[in-house]
């Protein structure tokens, strides 16, 4: 298997993705795959846009991409003001060929990327771009994995809850501190979430990623500029502070 850099739920946190994306380069990663949501909620959602535009093979859409694209759906309110705001911002900007070019890259995104070892999607690869999958699922909806896991041939990867780990058939959940950051490939089917660039929700504020090696995978953890992110949330009106204050604990 190729080695791969897998990201997810940047969130327009642009010091975060700045920070991955050095870890990345630092281990000579070419491939690197986007599991969508790269805008929404953060301050930075058109310099975010152009890098991973930029540096991600593949990039995927994920529900608030769509968002921005289309209309926020079942959005908190703070979700939904990020969004129209974030809207405003792609709008705003005065270089024609750059903001065509902008909506031309949301507007094309794909909702699955498949390889020949794995399957890459948003949420779940039974609604791919706003079906959560939740590691306490797995107590209290062990039926909602049968259907999932039919959806899966050997691996797939998600993102989407911003929480990482991987679920297994049974089914069972594991997180990155329970495999000691590394999931060995044994031929049985797995969902790995590959976790949050931009907002991670695992009470861990450094920034989550994979990488897809030929035997495992390998969860990261790249610690990040969190205050500045703050400062920069705490700057726009439309943004509620909250959605800075929360990277503080990761939550």
């Amino acid at each position: 298997m190729a080695m791969y850099a897998i990201i997810s739920d940047v969130h327009a946190n642009l010091e975060a993705l700045t920070a991955v994306i050095a870890e990345i380069d630092r281990r000579k990663i070419e491939r690197v795959v986007c599991l969508g949501d790269t805008v929404g909620y953060g301050p930075n959602p058109m310099e975010c846009l152009d890098v991973v535009a930029n540096r991600c093979q593949v990039c995927l859409m994920g529900n608030h991409d769509f968002a921005v694209l289309y209309e926020p759906y079942n959005f908190n309110s703070s979700a939904e003001s990020a969004c129209f705001w974030t809207r405003q911002q792609f709008e705003s900007d005065t270089d024609a060929q750059r903001r065509t070019h902008r909506w031309k890259h949301l507007g094309n995104l794909p909702v699955r990327y498949r390889t020949d070892d794995f399957i890459a999607v948003h949420a779940s690869p039974r609604r791919p771009i706003n079906e959560y999958i939740f590691p306490d699922e797995v107590y209290t909806n062990p039926g909602k994995f049968v259907s999932i896991f039919d959806r899966v041939e050997k691996l797939c990867f998600v993102g989407h809850t911003h929480v990482p780990g991987v679920f297994l058939e049974g089914p069972d959940f594991f997180s990155p501190d329970e495999l000691d950051y590394r999931f060995d490939l044994a031929g049985e089917k797995a969902i790995i979430n590959v976790g949050s660039v931009g907002q991670p929700r695992d009470r861990d504020p450094r920034s989550s990623f994979v990488v897809v090696h030929d035997t495992h995978v390998e969860f990261v953890r790249v610690p990040y500029d969190v205050q500045s992110t703050l400062k920069k949330v705490e700057a726009i009106n439309e943004l509620d502070n909250f959605l800075g204050t929360r990277l503080i604990d990761g939550r």
